[in-house]
């Protein structure tokens, strides 16, 4: 099995910043109880005059079938819906086939 790795980044509107990171820290909870996750670390990009920059979602899944598993509950399908009009761009996903990793 391969597991899978997903890099996640999320650039906030303009004063959306505590609106962005509220959503994204109500689903630390329920990923990390999903059969399959592995990993679900959240991360804040400081901006250089120390205000609120980008924030990034570090994902491991067991396998792709665990990555589909969490694109399909309903906290993740209600995440996406509320988290699009406060962000400056579309969400920046990278996804990951590990290769050689411990």
């Amino acid at each position: 099995m391969t597991k899978i790795i997903v890099l996640a980044s999320f650039y906030p509107k303009e004063n959306k910043s505590n609106e962005v990171k509220e959503i994204i820290l109500s689903m630390i909870k329920p990923t990390r109880e999903e059969k399959g996750n592995e990993v679900y670390n959240f991360y804040e990009e400081k901006n250089d005059d120390k205000k609120s920059g980008s924030f990034h979602l570090f994902e491991i899944y067991k396998d792709s079938t665990a990555l589909d598993l969490h694109r399909n509950t309903t906290h993740y399908k209600n995440y996406r819906l509320k988290i699009a009009e406060l962000l400056e761009k579309p969400i920046e996903v990278k996804i990951f086939n590990s290769i050689d990793s411990v």
